[in-house]
């Protein structure tokens, strides 16, 4: 039985009592616990894709007492389908500052990090590369002069048909749900000099551009979209990397949302927003470590609370069959 790991003398405590406990613990202190524990779950192996993306908790607000939603910063590593940590992003700021934090506790050796256009920042680049991690990182307008001479150098080498390039390409198709997508990737490598001629950005290995066309409903449209790397010129590892990065909100975010109702819930006392958006990020990981129900995370939710034998597996990591 599930009361055989820890006994409550005088009985499970009240509601108001676990609204009162989590409204108070210290949210960093809660924070450093879950990081070290997931550190000590997880292996991290050579080129694991460490996707960082933030996410808003919509009903988080208190209007009564002046009080913003929250917005978190997260680290998911899909191969493992772990959140390896996460950050809040303070109230005056923005995930520039918040990413940061976020990637000082985390062990990037070996491994690739991806982040969309807002983390496409001089410092972020260079604490990646630091802490011995690589990175394939979106690039927008945000960064201007970057971009237009990443955007000048892919139609100068298209132009020139690639000659004088180190160059490589990939076309891929999929259809599914109705909609067909295909996508032209082409990389450029040993560019460094020709982008970023005063030496800027950290190892910039490789540049990508992405060009996807997209069926859907009789309509077609085009996007263009252009990454910076440190790895060497591989379009369809680039692919890859930018497919998987997007797993953090299919399987993380998502997930949150439809399995947790997190944008529903309307926990906002003190720092109990913060905490139970740690809470859920723990269940989370052990409901996508436990292997032996071939089910969704709302039905092993359900399971969980419906049988203790089954929850004692979560918890313990040990088959009670």
């Amino acid at each position: 039985m599930v009361q055989g790991i820890f006994r409550i003398a005088n009985g499970i405590p009240s509601h108001d009592t676990f609204a009162r406990l989590f409204a108070r613990i210290n949210p960093q202190e809660f924070q450093t616990c879950f990081i070290n524990w997931v550190k000590s779950i997880n292996t991290l192996i050579k080129e694991d894709i460490v996707s960082i993306d933030g996410k808003a908790l919509r009903h988080s607000f208190d209007t009564k007492n002046n009080k913003s939603m929250i917005h978190m910063v997260s680290a998911w590593l899909s191969s493992q389908k772990l959140v390896l940590g996460q950050v809040k992003v303070d109230d005056k700021s923005n995930e520039i500052t918040a990413i940061p934090e976020l990637l000082k506790v985390l062990c990037l050796k070996d491994c690739v990090v991806t982040i969309d256009a807002i983390g496409c920042q001089k410092e972020i680049v260079k604490q990646i590369v630091d802490q011995g991690g690589d990175y394939v990182i979106t690039l927008k307008k945000n960064q201007g002069s970057l971009y237009d001479r990443v955007e000048e150098l892919f139609k100068d080498a298209i132009k020139s048909k690639f000659q004088g390039f180190k160059h490589h390409e990939i076309r891929l198709s999929d259809q599914e749900h109705g909609r067909e997508e295909t996508r032209f990737c082409t990389t450029l490598s040993d560019v460094q000099h020709l982008i970023d001629p005063q030496g800027e950005w950290s190892k910039i290995t490789s540049v990508g551009m992405i060009n996807s066309m997209r069926k859907c409903n009789g309509k077609t449209t085009l996007k263009t979209r252009y990454f910076i790397s440190c790895l060497p010129k591989n379009a369809k590892s680039l692919t890859q990397i930018v497919r998987s990065h997007w797993n953090v909100e299919n399987q993380l975010h998502w997930t949150l949302d439809v399995a947790y109702k997190e944008d529903d819930c309307r926990i906002r006392t003190g720092y109990a927003a913060q905490n139970f958006s740690i809470l859920r990020q723990i269940s989370l990981n052990l409901l996508n470590q436990e292997k032996h129900l071939k089910k969704g995370i709302k039905r092993k939710r359900n399971l969980a609370g419906w049988d203790n034998e089954y929850l004692l597996e979560i918890l313990t990591g040990v088959n009670q069959l």
